[in-house]
């Protein structure tokens, strides 16, 4: 039994199996990138019907049957990213831990066992006239940590770009989970909601199998608005947002706009759109009528119309290009009647007028993901472990041989950069050996003298 699952955990952690498992994710979020999520199956009737003329028949049978109109909740893809995070620890605590560890180890050899090492070293110089105290010097001098047994010395830096994959595997293991959190735990409810109203959490947009919408959530729009600029575009639109929680008085409050949302327990209000819905309006004192404005577009401005019948033969029509702006009145004909102001009363036909209000609705997010901040933590330490695997882990091996030492040295990568720092370790040692040369030869003269 024991045996067994050795060897299943060595399958888990192979590397072309974690390979394959990744091509297989990457595969599925492909299609999950095609194939359009979460929507209706109308939809998918529409656009994937079963009169296809497609070589293979995939048709909206097919969609719904294999759960790829939410690929990313399916368990199957779960149980695909369950997988690749098991042989991504199994390699972590099985291959790069037993690795590190004897990265860490003291290796020494003797004069008699260099051809035992051979194979593991790219290049093999001689220092001649040798000191051990200025080769420690040398070494010390270019950040080597240095160990030392009788004749022999040992010494390596850059042991964190050993440790660099460990942290690696473990950075995707977080964003594996914290995404699998996202898909079981979120939801997304999306509201149009008209200036002053209260709203409930009710147009769900997306929610995972473990979500929990609150249902004695609800809020409130105070008051929206938007600032233009001066050639007439928009600068940006605010709603004055209070929230209300199990019948209590405001929690929170706060004017939101688009880069700046609302944060209440965990439950993220975020701005997201706006429109103009209707214009509220006062005939004759006594007459309250309201009437739908329509989006239209003026030499690609933006703006709102309504028609309305003043009596059987009297017909007016009222334009408004922004919410700061005059609203312009027309009759049929296509003159110019009024630029009034909201609430500014006037008489049209002896007929008295007065646009009470317009009308606008502001679009409101509501999102909770309580996996997102574990995937920016893993992303953030993705990238700290990947710039940390590029230092190069670099071994010398020294030996005191006759008048000589015999040098020996191998890294992991940038082998032109090694070489470098193994001629500089030669260049160093030579200056020191020359330095105490020469204080050895003035303190000879000296006493001679």
């Amino acid at each position: 039994m024991k045996n067994l699952l050795w060897v299943f955990i060595k399958k888990l952690a192979n590397l072309s199996f974690s390979i394959f498992l990744l091509s297989i994710i990457a595969f599925f979020s492909f299609l999950g990138s095609i194939i359009e999520q979460g929507q209706s199956i109308k939809y998918y009737q529409f656009n994937y019907p079963k009169s296809s003329l497609y070589f293979v028949h995939f048709n909206w049978e097919w969609i719904s049957y294999l759960g790829l109109d939410h690929i990313f909740q399916t368990w199957w893809f779960i149980l695909t990213l369950f997988i690749f995070i098991l042989s991504l620890t199994s390699c972590s605590f099985f291959v790069q831990l037993p690795s590190l560890k004897n990265a860490r180890r003291w290796k020494f050899f003797s004069s008699n066992s260099p051809g035992n090492f051979n194979k593991y070293f790219e290049n093999n110089f001689f220092i001649y006239c040798h000191s051990y105290i200025n080769i420690v010097y040398s070494l010390i001098r270019s950040n080597f940590f240095i160990f030392c047994q009788d004749k022999s010395i040992y010494s390596y830096k850059g042991l964190s770009g050993r440790i660099a994959p460990i942290f690696v595997h473990f950075s995707i293991v977080i964003i594996l989970l914290g995404s699998m959190l996202s898909f079981l735990s979120s939801f997304v409810v999306q509201e149009m909601i008209p200036n002053g109203e209260i709203f409930h959490l009710k147009n769900i947009i997306h929610s995972g199998f473990y979500s929990k919408i609150p249902i004695d959530l609800w809020g409130r729009i105070d008051n929206f608005y938007i600032n233009y600029n001066i050639d007439g575009s928009i600068q940006q639109f605010f709603s004055e947002l209070s929230i209300f929680y199990k019948m209590k008085n405001i929690l929170n409050e706060k004017n939101i706009s688009v880069n700046s949302p609302l944060h209440f327990k965990g439950i993220t209000f975020y701005q997201t759109d706006w429109q103009i819905d209707a214009a509220r309006i006062i005939l004759s004192d006594n007459m309250l009528i309201q009437k739908k404005l329509i989006k239209a577009s003026i030499k690609s401005q933006n703006c709102w119309l309504c028609k309305i019948n003043l009596d059987k033969n009297t017909q007016i029509f009222l334009l408004l290009f922004n919410l700061n702006n005059n609203v312009v009145i027309f009759n049929a004909n296509g003159n110019i009647v009024a630029a009034v102001q909201v609430g500014q009363k006037f008489y049209i036909n002896n007929i008295i007028f007065c646009i009470q209000e317009i009308m606008s609705s502001t679009g409101i997010q509501i999102k909770v993901d309580p996996g997102i901040l574990f995937v920016y933590l893993g992303f953030l330490f993705l990238m700290l472990s990947t710039i940390l695997s590029y230092i190069s882990y670099s071994q010398i091996w020294i030996h005191g041989y006759r008048s000589s030492f015999n040098l020996i040295g191998t890294t992991n990568r940038a082998i032109l950069f090694f070489e470098s720092n193994i001629f500089y370790l030669n260049k160093l040692y030579y200056y020191y050996s020359s330095l105490n040369y020469l204080i050895a030869r003035n303190l000879i003269d000296y006493i001679l003298k």
